[in-house]
């Protein structure tokens, strides 16, 4: 096979298993799982919920805050290692190293030694994720599940709803802005760095989706530990890929095939989300978000016409027991609730209190992008306990991200033969045809049909060699059973397909770890497996109408199957 073919077959293969690595390397598959859930009937079934009833009427944040709630009931974050298994990086590199030099992938790629962010290379990276069990070698595959995968988690044994992993929850979350609250396209951008994967919503100031949750941008500065999680990753790390309906801009390739102009906009916006003017209020919640300044303040308030005061840190903790806050006009009721016994007399000698600093900010609107604002601000922060210089790059850094992105001034911008040009008015079928008009000229509508797994419209080649390369967990969950056992066991699972759709299929792993599947699904399954302990044999699976047969065992095996294939042998 020619590079150029075993590259195709790698893309086309990769967009069924969706791993991390595979998007990595492949940046259109991103925006090719969002495409393959807006085909999905899913999504569009759950505007027929009660929950969403009257959405047409809502603005689109109040529209947008709906469909997280729905998201937070029916979803839960999942990083199991043990979910979708583990590779090797020779194995991967093996794969990979023709397209990207492994020195490019360890400066940009979390699995393979990626430290380039000081705040994940001192929390160590493979204790974080449980990986320090296994030698330096191993790597997590962290395959992307579709919305069928991710619904089906509750038929997994310690679930009770669906799931997913980080891009697996942006690439929901950007489907179901489109087809629920009418988000158009061309306002959701799919961001990635190393190690999380998030959307940014142009709409009114912004909206970042993290995992399940959404951010503002006022909750971006609110200190709280939410914020403080939703803030870590374009604090600490580089975003390698941004996909949009025009196309992507990797952080590695000189090539980009998103609109320059659009890639413009949303770097403009994206650093406007991310950037904060100093008020007494985000002050307060600078010192929310930096727990160990709280010591060096203290608050004054009035009780029975005399100056009290209470250390900073007291009066935070009681925010976590009550609906008051200390960074807001319910500071007062805050402090009533503070036991009278916590307050002191006179000022507590070397701490600054935090009423007179907010009166500084207040009145003189320091502006921390200016240095002799910087350094007049400093004189306020001056005490005893508190080193200044780090106090106040603390508060610019909190203040003030700049997010680094791929730079476009060195790319290539190579725009797609012809845009995807979709709307939620054209509905789903609509949506379909018009993928299907134009998988020919645009890349990203090309590879959503592989990550849509159809093998009524595309050929079943990548979908086979991904099933036999990379279901690990099937292989290594049965290495305890006889064949028989194994064949007693497909057998007694349920005759039900995680995809409703004719034609559409599962993985071998997905019908493991689910313990459900359609017949031609089993049968895949039982060669994925058997094919791993006698490599040499030839196994093959023989579609036959409505009759699935295993051949190359001692016998053959037969399973009934509803997916509807014409007549063909597919080579294992």
């Amino acid at each position: 096979m020619t590079g150029n073919r075993r590259r195709e077959m790698e893309m086309r293969s990769s967009a069924v298993t969706l791993s991390d690595m595979e998007i990595f390397i492949f940046p259109e598959l991103i925006y090719a799982l969002l495409l393959a859930n807006i085909m999905s009937p899913r999504i569009w079934k759950w505007l027929e919920d009660p929950w969403f009833d009257g959405l047409a009427r809502m603005k689109p944040y109040r529209r947008i805050t709906r469909l997280k709630q729905y998201i937070m009931d029916h979803y839960a974050f999942n990083l199991d290692l043990d979910t979708w298994g583990l590779t090797t990086k020779d194995r991967e590199m093996a794969r990979f190293g023709e397209f990207l030099d492994i020195g490019v992938v360890r400066e940009s790629n979390a699995l393979f030694g990626y430290e380039g962010d000081r705040y994940y290379f001192d929390l160590d990276i493979r204790t974080h994720f449980g990986l320090d069990k296994y030698t330096t070698e191993t790597i997590p595959y962290w395959k992307t599940e579709t919305v069928e995968a991710m619904d089906a988690f509750c038929f997994k044994p310690g679930y009770t709803t669906g799931a997913g992993e980080c891009v697996s929850l942006s690439a929901l979350y950007a489907a179901a802005l489109f087809i629920v609250a009418g988000i158009p396209l061309d306002r959701i951008y799919l961001l990635a760095t190393p190690l999380h994967s998030q959307n940014f919503v142009d709409i009114e100031e912004g909206i970042l989706t993290n995992n399940r949750r959404l951010v503002t941008r006022k909750m971006w500065c609110n200190g709280t530990a939410l914020s403080a999680q939703a803030r870590r990753a374009l604090e600490n790390e580089r975003v390698t890929l941004v996909a949009h309906e025009t196309g992507c801009i990797h952080t590695v390739y000189p090539e980009a095939t998103m609109d320059p102009a659009v890639y413009d906009r949303f770097c403009g916006q994206l650093r406007g989300f991310l950037n904060t003017p100093l008020s007494d209020e985000v002050l307060g919640n600078f010192l929310r978000h930096k727990r160990d300044l709280q010591k060096c303040f203290q608050i004054r308030h009035g009780i029975h016409g005399a100056e009290r005061y209470v250390p900073a840190e007291v009066a935070f903790h009681y925010e976590e027991g009550c609906s008051y806050l200390v960074t807001d006009k319910t500071r007062e009721n805050l402090l009533e609730e503070i036991d009278m016994d916590q307050f002191l007399p006179q000022r507590i000698p070397g701490r600054i209190v935090l009423n007179d600093l907010e009166a500084y900010v207040r009145t003189q609107k320091p502006d921390l992008k200016r240095p002799v604002d910087v350094a007049q601000l400093k004189q306020q922060f001056a005490c005893e306990c508190i080193n200044t210089e780090w106090a106040m790059e603390s508060l610019i850094r909190f203040c003030h991200v700049e997010p680094r992105l791929p730079d476009a001034s060195g790319k290539r911008f190579v725009r797609e033969k012809e845009p995807l040009g979709l709307s939620r008015e054209m509905g789903r079928a609509g949506i379909i045809r018009r993928l299907e008009e134009i998988r020919g000229t645009n890349r990203m509508a090309e590879m959503a049909f592989y990550a849509y797994r159809d093998l009524k419209r595309v050929e079943a080649a990548p979908f086979v060699l991904a099933a036999m390369e990379r279901c690990p967990v099937s292989v290594e969950g049965s290495q305890a059973l006889s064949p028989e056992a194994i064949i007693d066991r497909i057998r007694s699972m349920p005759d039900a397909s995680i995809y409703d759709d004719e034609g559409r299929l599962a993985q071998p792993d997905e019908v493991w770890n689910y313990g459900r599947g359609d017949g031609l699904e089993k049968a895949l399954l039982l060669g994925n497996i058997l094919k791993h302990r006698e490599p040499q044999r030839q196994f093959k699976v023989d579609i036959r109408g409505s009759r699935v047969s295993l051949l190359g065992g001692a016998d053959p095996v037969e399973f009934a199957t509803g997916k509807g294939l014409p007549d063909q042998v597919w080579p294992l």
